[in-house]
């Protein structure tokens, strides 16, 4: 409809009001770098400025700023692919409490925790897509809600085999025999605890975007290390690999598929209607019972693979939709490894894969760490020439002149260092 239709039938007689500009988005998070990096030299002005690919500084944590496992990490911005580094990392140490909290705990997480409390060590990148809004946001947040579901489920994980139900006695006696048929083990609960810490981080990232009128999303790499187990979880094109002398192991996968069981249940929280409301789509190890009303028990949704715990309603006791047993994570079990102090866990951002394959990763580890033994900031180090290697120069490993435009976030977590507090974040 045109201006003057508009001013003739709603405002006649009257000038039609100037139209209001556009109100600028406000980002929904300030623009930082990671907490680590403070005092390692680079200001803002010349850490984040667009550079030329010759000459783009490449970022460490400053040498008396120790990380957990006295782990390295190191990053770089784009050649002026983006104004910001879109890249995210985070690090420290996980608490897992028993007992019930509030609010106020989230103020700070890296804290030094009573030794009657779980503890744990995490890390993880976050590389962002449309702005480094979402990235910022899953590293302020995705910690939090990795500690809620792990705390939910920490009596579970301490036991010799995770119970049918959390609280109070089992309804059926053959509770534990559908448990050990599912192969339900106490790892599956952290598992379950982070495909579910991934489903509440994005949905805060949704809200607080849509919030803000801001667009964009990020990938995820985690790495987290719990009872002497090892969990890496993958959303996106970023990799984690394991680096031994004669080992080079793939800890995660990029853009993996769907099971046909998680595809069947998303289909059906999609489209809940064709359950016609006589289903469930939540698998349980065994039909439920009305019994079991009010008790907690083991289940897992569409976006899991591992399982955690539910308190049991009413609509649960709906036939199940699923059957028959989904597949297990592998996780690796840091403690039957014969660890060498040149094992290393190496994660980056995908602009680091796009030029150097695992093998080559390997080789320049191989190459670096036998040499450095006494130097304490060596993975650091490594990280460090790890970027170098991407940034055009001939090492003999990766083509001569290839170079790699994007943001590159790399942690270098050292295996053998594994249960080591370390002196500080």
């Amino acid at each position: 409809m045109s201006a003057g239709w508009f001013r003739r039938r709603f405002l006649p007689g009257g000038p039609l009001p100037a139209p209001r500009p556009p109100r600028p988005r406000s980002s929904p998070v300030p623009y930082r770098r990671p907490r680590f990096l403070r005092g390692s030299g680079s200001g803002p002005g010349t850490a984040d400025a667009p550079r030329r690919p010759d000459v783009r500084p490449v970022r460490s944590p400053a040498r008396g700023r120790a990380l957990p496992w006295n782990a390295g990490y190191a990053e770089i911005i784009n050649a002026e692919k983006s104004e910001f580094n879109e890249d995210q990392a985070a690090c420290g140490q996980l608490c897992i409490r028993r007992c019930e909290f509030g609010a106020e705990e989230d103020q700070e997480w890296l804290t030094s925790c009573p030794e009657e409390f779980l503890t744990g060590h995490y890390w993880a990148l976050f590389d962002g897509h449309g702005g480094p809004a979402a990235a910022i946001l899953a590293a302020n947040t995705l910690h939090s809600c990795l500690r809620r579901q792990l705390e939910a489920v920490v009596e579970g994980m301490v036991a010799t085999q995770p119970p049918m139900h959390l609280s109070g006695h089992s309804i059926c006696p053959s509770d534990p025999q559908f448990v050990e048929e599912k192969g339900i083990r106490a790892e599956d609960l952290v598992i379950g605890a982070l495909e579910s810490a991934f489903q509440e981080c994005d949905e805060v990232i949704g809200r607080e975007l849509e919030a803000s009128g801001q667009m964009g999303g990020c990938t995820a790499l985690v790495a987290v290390s719990l009872q002497g187990k090892l969990y890496v979880a993958n959303a996106g094109d970023s990799r984690a690999i394991l680096v031994r002398k004669d080992e080079v192991r793939p800890l995660s996968s990029e853009f993996t598929p769907e099971t046909e069981r998680q595809r069947i249940q998303q289909l059906a929280f999609v489209y809940p209607e064709l359950l016609a409301g006589e289903f469930t789509r939540l698998e349980f190890p065994r039909r439920l019972k009305g019994d079991d009303l009010g008790q907690k028990v083991l289940f897992r949704d569409h976006h899991m693979r591992g399982w955690s715990y539910k308190c049991v309603e009413k609509s649960d006791l709906k036939y199940p939709l699923i059957h028959g047993q989904g597949r297990q994570v592998t996780v690796l079990d840091v403690d039957q490894l014969e660890l060498q102090e040149e094992d290393v866990v190496v994660m980056a951002t995908d602009g680091l894969w796009d030029v150097l394959s695992n093998e080559q990763v390997a080789r320049l580890v191989r190459s670096f760490l036998p040499g450095n033994r006494e130097d304490p900031h060596r993975f650091s180090e490594l990280a460090q020439m790890l970027i170098h290697s991407t940034q055009g120069k001939d090492d003999g490993l990766t083509e001569e002149g290839q170079v790699s435009y994007d943001d590159i976030s790399v942690f270098v977590i050292p295996l053998h260092s594994q249960g080591q507090r370390s002196s500080g974040h």
